[in-house]
């Protein structure tokens, strides 16, 4: 086989998967609960985040906390200080991307 395949949980169990993790991307695949979610943090590389399912709950940087539904993807720079949450009552599923991909 030529391609490589990878296979994302299903179901509604909070997951932080590392699917893909090498020297050109991180592609990780996410899944939260109701007030579940990530530490605060700041991006390591440009991240494209997807809203696959539920409403994300955002803060970056110093903004007041914006919702996104299902069906949008946000593109966020470098160095941007990132609050990730679920503050709603529908899980919340995310695709992260991740590039170029972070040198640790």
């Amino acid at each position: 086989m030529v391609e490589k395949i990878f296979k994302l949980s299903q179901g509604d169990d909070k997951a932080v998967e590392k699917v893909i993790f090498d020297e050109n991307i991180h592609y990780l695949h996410m899944v939260f609960n109701k007030e579940e979610g990530l530490p605060e943090h700041f991006s390591n590389s440009n991240v494209y985040m997807t809203v696959v399912r539920g409403t994300l709950s955002i803060g970056l940087d110093d903004q007041e906390i914006h919702q996104y539904e299902a069906g949008t993807l946000l593109k966020i720079p470098f160095k941007t200080k990132m609050n990730v949450k679920n503050l709603h009552p529908e899980t919340l599923e995310l695709i992260v991307v991740k590039a170029p991909a972070p040198v640790n």
